[in-house]
Parts: structure tokens; C-alpha cells; sequence
């Protein structure tokens, strides 16, 4: 069943990410030297980590790139746009039509109506609700162009002027994953950007004007270093730890460890 907006915070897809796994270890790593580091809005030195082996770590690629992957959100609303006449006696379109007729105009009272009188469940009520007012027709939740087009509104809208020095911590953590490997996709949302292999491994969250939260999906681990649990595992949410980026210097060789472990956990 679909979710009311791919855009708002997380999907169904995100928090529940598929199946769960248990199990994985990372290090961490003393920081050393410094490093040029350039970013999408400029070039600056910090200090970076290095691993404890004394080997060099890969630059931070920070270029601004556009290329996301869908969100899988958009193919589970298409599917069940697809079996909506199937399982309800009407389409889409059907409903949105039936609906504007007949049907309340009051959002709240639209999807009581749509659930007492008609017998659908709580989410589809109220996206069939929301989907009936004027001008919702084209919002483009099951059409991949139109989401990619709004995913980079999505993060442009995250960092408004008061939250412009955390973009470059983003476009650093978003291509420490993208050297993950070409299974990576990077499916933003309105508020937090998740980072799937086959299921969700990590999310960016800019959470304050001075931090952003990257979240981890690494499990029963216990949290050490500068990894935090945040309780996710045992509420079932896919992202169970998080580590605090307010400076370059805090994407090091540590991070990119769990970032690491948290995606050899979700192979195959």
C-alpha cells in the first residue's frame, strides 16, 4: 500500500527497508594531516581521517550531482494505482471524478466519508482524499520524471540560507556513498535523503542550522566511537544509529566505516 507522498520525511520503503539483518563490526580510526577538500560551493582544508593502517583515504568527491536514482515509493504507487480497480470496483480516476461529485469537501470529513461509506482502509482514504482536490491530478507521485525533477527541489530546500554551510557536508557524505559502488541510489525526500543499496543503508537528515544526522542501518550493533543508537532497532525502523557531521572533520576514516559496514550488510 502506497504511502500519502513520496516528498514527505519517509516512505514505507524507508523506514522498513525490506528485511532487517543483524550482525557487522567497523573500527575507528585516529585522526591525521589535512587535505584539500572542494565542494560545491568552495574549497577549503580540513582535517580528514586517515585509516589506522597509515594507507591514504579516497578524496571526498562533493560535486552537486544530479543524477538520483527513483525513489521506490514511486513504483509502489504505481502499482497500486494499477490494482486500485481491482480492489476497490474503480480507478483512479474513477474515484478522483466519484469523489469531487459527491464526496465532502472537507479533507478531514472527505476521508471519514470515504472510509464509513465506502470501506477502504485508513492510508487510501486519505490519499484518494488529498487526490481529489482541484489541481492534484498532475502531483506526479507515480511518474519517475516528475519525482526526479522535484528531488532536486527537495535538497535545494533543505539548505536555505541559514543551513547553506551544512551543504557541503551533504555533497561530501552523498559522494563518500556513491564510492560505495554503482548499486548505490540516492532518493531524496522533502526532509531527509536515504541512500539505498537493496534497501535503505543510510540517511542524511540536516537537523539542526549547525548538524546534520547521518543515520546508519547497522542493527543490534552497539554503538561505540561516534556512533549513536538512536532506538531504531528496537521500534523496527531500518535506521537504527546515527553519527553527528558538523564539520568536514567529522567525515573521517570512522564514518566511512560504518557507512561501509552498513552497506556490506545489506549485500545480496
Amino acid at each position: 500500500m502506497a504511502k500519502r507522498s513520496i516528498g514527505r520525511k519517509q516512505t514505507v520503503a524507508d523506514r522498513a527497508g525490506g528485511s532487517r539483518v543483524a550482525g557487522s563490526r567497523a573500527g575507528s580510526s585516529r585522526p591525521a594531516g589535512k587535505r584539500v577538500v572542494r565542494t560545491g560551493h568552495s574549497a577549503a582544508k580540513s582535517a580528514v581521517g586517515r585509516p589506522s593502517g597509515g594507507g591514504t583515504l579516497p578524496p571526498l568527491r562533493t560535486n552537486r550531482v544530479s543524477s538520483y536514482g527513483v525513489h521506490p515509493g514511486v513504483a509502489m504507487v504505481q502499482g497500486w494505482i494499477a490494482s486500485l480497480k481491482e480492489k476497490s470496483g474503480r480507478t483512479l480516476e474513477e474515484w478522483i471524478r466519484f469523489i469531487r461529485r459527491e464526496g465532502p469537501a472537507d479533507l478531514k470529513r472527505r476521508g471519514k466519508w470515504l472510509k464509513e461509506q465506502h470501506g477502504l482502509g485508513t492510508v487510501t482514504a486519505s490519499w484518494l482524499a488529498e487526490r481529489a482536490d482541484e489541481g492534484r491530478m498532475g502531483i506526479g507521485e507515480e511518474d519517475p520524471r516528475v519525482y526526479l525533477e522535484n528531488a532536486v527541489r527537495y535538497v535545494e530546500e533543505m539548505y536555505p540560507a541559514a543551513r547553506a554551510a551544512l551543504r557541503p557536508l551533504h555533497d561530501g557524505l552523498i559522494g563518500l556513498a556513491r564510492e560505495l559502488g554503482p548499486d548505490i541510489r540516492i532518493c531524496p525526500c522533502e526532509t531527509i535523503v536515504p541512500i539505498y543499496r537493496r534497501h535503505v543503508i543510510a540517511q542524511i537528515r540536516p537537523a539542526t542550522r549547525t548538524r546534520i544526522d547521518f543515520g546508519l542501518a547497522l542493527g543490534d550493533t552497539p554503538a561505540r566511537g561516534a556512533l549513536i543508537d538512536t532506538g531504531g532497532f528496537a521500534k523496527k525502523d531500518r535506521i537504527t544509529h546515527r553519527i553527528a557531521v558538523s564539520s568536514e572533520a567529522d567525515i573521517n576514516a570512522e564514518l566511512r566505516r560504518w557507512l561501509k559496514a552498513a552497506y556490506d550488510r545489506n549485500a545480496g
